[in-house]
């Protein structure tokens, strides 16, 4: 996997290859980076998507995992925390 420069705030486009599918094809995933955790190899960043329905979801990756196809920054944005964690609670009240 390429390396891309992304931080919280960042709306990214996340591709990853689905283990149980024969076929090769990448499963995209849209959503706003809430945080990144780690050192090294062990480095994690979480990715919150709101669904259909309203529904939020959120996902963890491993930066340097095998699965991870390709990643996107989509949008690029300012925050002032490191942290987003704010938004579950901003998300959830609609």
């Amino acid at each position: 996997m390429q390396t891309v420069d992304f931080k919280p705030g960042d709306t990214i486009k996340l591709y990853t290859k689905d283990p149980g599918d024969q076929k090769v094809h990448a499963t995209p995933f849209e959503g706003v980076v809430l945080a990144i955790r780690g050192i090294g190899q062990s480095k994690t960043f979480t990715i919150r998507k709101i669904a259909t329905g309203g529904v939020a979801v959120e996902r963890i990756f491993p930066i340097y995992s095998p699965s991870i196809e390709k990643i996107q920054v989509v949008k690029s944005g300012k925050v002032r925390r490191a942290k987003l964690f704010y938004l579950r609670k901003a998300n959830h009240s609609r």
